[in-house]
């Protein structure tokens, strides 16, 4: 089941990412964009 958009979720990840939030954060959301086929 999705619990953010497919927008929420690029969103959370470009942010985590600008943030330099934790990796396994990243890693996490890197890989259900994957799962997606939603280009980061």
């Amino acid at each position: 089941m999705k619990i953010m958009s497919n927008e929420q979720l690029l969103s959370a990840y470009r942010e985590a990412k600008k943030n330099g939030d934790l990796p396994e954060w990243r890693e996490v959301l890197k890989k259900e964009l994957r799962m997606r086929g939603i280009k980061h």
